[in-house]
């Protein structure tokens, strides 16, 4: 189960790096992947850092100039904290940057390559096909519209479940999992909401899956 959430989180990474448009994601050999990965780690560490020297910079000049107004200073202290909590998300994305090549060495490199890779080809196989499932699956919202990370995760768990026999609860606690990682709180209630619709109307017999790839 280790080496799975391993693959699945470096097919995510990697995602992030390569071709939005459908038939356009040539799935890359695992150096690639890995590469990938640790470049999208370090890119979020570098904009949350920024963010938060913007956020520090605000909070420590509304402090200074909130002389004795108890709101403004309260305002002030809130925008260091959200500038701390920021910084420290950047150091945790960039400590895990550094450790992933090594705990992928001491782990079942060969089953987190094999199926991080076969992720990613159904990705870019069963694309139209999934954006199309997921977009019918929302609610007064389409796919284009999420945040990238977003819109991946619920690709991934949906490749997962109708073309890989992922059974359906395993994909989406996964896919929870992986939005609480990389997403937000109202991200991975999204996401969560999202996935079930998806289960109900394949369930339903409103969702055709193609006939080589059974849904388990």
């Amino acid at each position: 189960m280790q080496a799975r959430r391993m693959a699945r989180e470096l097919a995510l990474l990697g995602l992030s790096q390569l071709s939005d448009k459908p038939g356009r994601l040539a799935p890359p050999d695992f150096e690639k992947l890995l590469l990938a990965a640790i470049q999208t780690l370090t890119a979020e560490a570098k904009d949350a850092l920024e963010t938060a020297a913007d956020e520090l910079k605000r909070g420590n000049q509304h402090l200074v100039d909130s002389g004795t107004r108890a709101s403004d200073v309260e305002k002030g202290r809130a925008m260091v904290e959200d500038a701390i909590a920021l910084t420290q998300t950047a150091i945790n994305r960039l400590a895990h940057a550094v450790e992933l090549p090594e705990f992928i060495r001491l782990s079942n490199q060969s089953e987190i390559e094999a199926f991080a890779l076969e992720l990613l080809t159904n990705t870019a196989k069963y694309q139209s096909q999934v954006d199309s499932i997921l977009d019918e699956a929302m609610v007064a919202w389409n796919l284009k519209r999420l945040p990238r990370i977003d819109r991946d995760i619920l690709r991934l768990a949906v490749v997962e479940m109708n073309y890989l026999g992922t059974p359906d609860r395993v994909a989406i606690n996964e896919a929870v999992e992986l939005a609480k990682r990389y997403s937000d709180d109202d991200g991975f209630r999204f996401i969560n909401g999202v996935l079930r619709r998806v289960v109900s109307r394949v369930d339903e017999g409103e969702v055709e899956v193609e006939a080589d790839s059974p849904v388990v």
